[in-house]
């Protein structure tokens, strides 16, 4: 045994190692990424691991795994636990026979995502039990737990972790190898495994039953707690128990109950928790889950507490918390006088405002703008999708109208297609979000005739994420180098009527395979192929001769390149930024940009 000094995610991953997980499957997704490469980082004799395809592919996969009796963990963020809902609902009706623990990290805020969407929610919904760390101590203790109740109960078991949690560091107590353990296989059965009507009535009421044995384990759960014995009571969870926690290390006698198990509701404990309280204040982020079961709790057995939260306005609805928030709507609830909203104005300056931006020398600004000068006087629509590419929506760009989820570029450029024939419906889509959810589009377009151009933009990584390998990438995560799942063939056998691939960084080729596609009648794709500039950095740089330098600026008004700026009204370029990708230099008019002398 030894101390580990690791990140929340790495926290979560050795919970599950040092639980003798046999197999861990998941699809990579900002703040869950890390959970999986932690897993791969550290020995694990005995342990699968993979990255899937999708949120979907990753739960089946593991599913299979605890039908035979194995511990599995399958690990996304909360928009991806919206790809995975239809095996988990069905999950959550059949049952596992191995512990399976269900890691889907929400984002407050959002950080870095669609959404604030609370994973809480989803567990009730499902009827599963979940865990809410406040903590990467504790989210590496939950884990191993997570395992235990899902076996004892034979259920999925959701762990909840927030960005917050999975981007903190704590050292963990934990082996320095890991072994998987043990398993019967799969039995066949049936009766159990194969899902039908009949069965799915008879398990949703024993799910009922067995929810409120749950509850009542949880009641006498090590993760709930409760200080202090005043008549007005703070009640936390996840990451806001840490916050407020810290805050009332000065008012040790105010109540502060933790919940740990938001579901099902440990109803015991808190009743016992919340003896002799007159109000209580839920301070919790995204949805007043805790807030709305605790007035439940009170009007099912008629208690005189006054419950205040995001309900009653004394928490934001919306957001993530932290410690001043904590401090401030805390001190309102308990009516101390010391104003903390004016101690937290320190009178240091607001940081500078840094939108996101695609980086310098990025193979996709290229693609765009290739696009951009192909459709210059046509109407055409722009759909985005899930990545780094994202960021084509920002100016002088411009070139993302729609972004919805994962896929939906290409599906929703066949909806504009339909319904304005006139125009040129484009969509712009990953290699690694093609293969997570692209492919039934394109399958969609091809089946139903659309007229549409897509347009694959292939890095050769998953770069918004932290460049994981992907099906295209010949690579895994548990073997030598594999076949490399080629993107042009995957669209030629579905009946893409042409395919053309290109360098994005040759303008005028790019353009003129846009061109070309333009007046071709059907589904036709181009694939901008240039790996990220990230992990095949080039060592070239480019520099202006601001002899030649005419100052009309263009390079800086339409590619909007980091490393391009304005000096004496002449373009310069910063060699610290520059990768000598040279689009500035096609794109200059008066052959002012070139390779750095020096």
């Amino acid at each position: 045994m030894s101390k580990k000094y690791v990140m929340g995610n790495g926290a979560i991953a050795l919970g599950a190692l040092s639980a003798g997980v046999n197999l861990v499957a998941g699809y990579p997704g900002t703040p869950s990424s890390e959970i999986i490469e932690t897993v791969a980082k550290y020995p694990h004799d005995g342990t699968y691991v993979e990255w899937s395809v999708n949120e979907k592919a990753a739960m089946e996969v593991a599913s299979a795994a605890a039908y035979c009796g194995a511990r599995a963990m399958v690990t996304m963020k909360q928009v991806g636990l919206n790809v995975a809902s239809d095996p988990l609902m069905s999950l959550a009706y059949v049952g596992v026979k191995g512990g399976m623990v269900v890691v889907s990290a929400d984002d407050p805020g959002p950080i870095s995502s669609q959404t604030e969407q609370d994973t809480r929610r989803f567990a009730e919904f499902a009827r599963i039990p979940v865990f809410d760390p406040s903590s990467p101590e504790e989210a590496f203790e939950m884990t191993r737990e997570a395992f235990a109740y899902s076996e004892k109960y034979k259920t999925p078991v959701i762990l909840r972790p927030t960005t917050r949690v999975d981007h903190a560091y704590a050292s963990v107590d934990c082996p320095d190898s890991f072994t998987a353990g043990e398993y019967e296989g799969f039995v066949k059965d049936s009766k159990k495994w194969v899902i039908f009507p009949r069965l799915s009535y008879m398990n949703h009421a024993a799910i009922e039953k067995r929810n409120v044995e749950i509850g009542a384990d949880f009641s006498a759960c090590r993760f709930n707690s409760v200080s202090g014995s005043s008549k007005k009571a703070v009640v936390a969870t996840g990451v806001s128990f840490a916050y407020a926690s810290e805050f009332l290390k000065a008012y040790p006698d105010v109540r502060l109950i933790k919940v740990g198990t938001p579901y099902p509701l440990p109803e015991s404990f808190l009743l016992e928790a919340l003896a002799g309280v007159d109000e209580a204040l839920c301070f919790e982020e995204l949805s007043p889950y805790i807030e709305e079961s605790l007035l439940k709790l009170i009007g099912k057995h008629k208690l005189g507490i006054t419950v205040r939260g995001k309900l009653t306005g004394d928490v934001p609805p919306s957001g993530e918390n932290d410690a001043d928030s904590a401090k401030r709507i805390i001190s309102r609830f308990l009516g101390l006088e010391t104003d903390h909203a004016a101690e937290d104005m320190s009178g240091a300056p607001e940081p500078p405002a840094r939108p996101p931006v695609l980086c310098a020398g990025c193979p996709h600004r290229a693609s765009f703008y290739a696009v951009k000068r192909a459709m210059k006087g046509k109407k055409a629509y722009f759909c985005g999708d899930i990545g780094c590419y994202t960021l084509g929506n920002a100016m002088p760009l411009d070139m993302v109208d729609t972004c919805l989820c994962m896929g939906a570029g290409i599906t929703m450029a066949q909806g504009f297609n339909h319904m304005d024939g006139e125009a040129v419906a484009i969509s712009f889509t990953g290699d690694s979000t093609f293969f997570a959810s692209g492919i039934t589009g394109v399958v969609n377009a091809v089946y139903n005739a659309a007229d549409m151009i897509v347009c694959i933009l292939d890095n050769s990584t998953t770069a918004m994420t932290g460049h994981q390998p992907h099906p295209g990438t010949g690579r895994n995560l548990m073997s030598s180098p594999v076949e490399k799942i080629s993107i042009e063939k995957i669209l030629l056998a579905v009946g893409v009527k042409k395919v053309v691939t290109v360098d994005p960084l040759d303008l005028s080729a790019a353009i003129a395979a846009v061109s070309e596609c333009a007046l071709i009648k059907g589904v036709k794709a181009v694939i901008f192929k240039s790996p990220c500039v990230a992990i095949v950095r080039p060592n070239k740089k480019c520099a202006v001769n601001s002899e030649k330098c005419i100052g009309c600026l263009r390079c800086v008004r339409e590619l909007g390149c980091p490393a391009l700026s304005v000096k004496d009204g002449r373009a310069v370029i910063d060699s610290n930024l520059c990768t000598g990708c040279g689009l500035c230099a096609r794109v200059c008019p008066a052959d002012a940009i070139g390779g750095d002398p020096s």
